[in-house]
C-alpha cells in the first residue's frame, strides 16, 4: 500500500493530508497548540484514530504514541553520528535513515521491511511517499513519518 504524505501549504500548525495511490484521502493530520508537537490523526470520515505527542525537556526527541486514548509506546530518536535512527518501543520496529536524512526504512524485530519512506524533493511543502508492506501497519508507519518530520522541523528552527 502506497501513501502520499503532503503538508498543507497555509496552516498555523502542522497539518497534513495523506492520500492513497488513487488520490483519495486516507488520513488527515491536524496540529494542536501544545508545548512541543501534538498531532491528531483522523480517518477519511473524520473519526479520531490516534495522537502523536512530543515529550519536552529530553536530550533526544521522544514522541508518545496514543491510540484510543491510551499510550501504547514511544518513538525515540537515537544518538548516531552518520545515519539517523529511531526506535519504536511498542512493537520492536527500528527506523534507519540515509546519510542525507531524506529516505528511511522501517524494519520489524525479525529484520523484515515494514515500510519504505521517500522524501519528495523540490516541493513547496514537505511531501513523502510511504510504501507500507501490510495495510494494518499504515497508521503506525504514518506516525513514524510524522515524528521524523517534526524532528527535522525542530532542527531547522535551531
Amino acid at each position: 500500500m502506497k501513501l502520499m504524505f503532503k503538508q498543507r501549504f497555509f496552516s498555523w500548525f502542522d497539518s497534513y493530508d495523506i492520500y492513497d495511490e488513487a488520490g483519495s484521502p486516507v488520513f488527515t493530520v491536524s496540529g494542536k497548540p501544545a508545548w512541543g508537537h501534538k498531532l491528531e490523526i483522523y480517518d477519511r470520515n473524520g473519526s479520531h484514530l490516534a495522537t502523536l505527542k512530543e515529550q519536552i525537556f529530553t536530550f533526544l526527541p521522544r514522541f508518545y504514541i496514543i491510540i484510543n486514548g491510551e499510550t501504547v509506546g514511544t518513538i525515540t530518536k537515537e544518538f548516531t553520528f552518520f545515519r539517523p535512527s529511531f526506535n519504536i518501543d511498542c512493537n520492536g520496529w527500528e527506523v534507519k535513515g540515509d546519510f542525507f536524512e531524506w529516505d528511511y526504512s522501517i524494519y520489524s524485530r525479525e529484520g523484515g521491511v515494514v515500510a519504505q519512506i521517500e522524501k519528495q524533493l523540490l516541493r513547496l511543502t514537505d511531501t513523502y511517499i510511504i510504501d507500507v508492506a501490510e495495510e494494518q501497519d499504515a497508521l503506525l508507519a504514518l506516525m513514524v513519518v510524522l515524528a521524523i518530520d517534526a524532528v527535522k522541523c525542530s532542527q531547522n528552527k535551531n
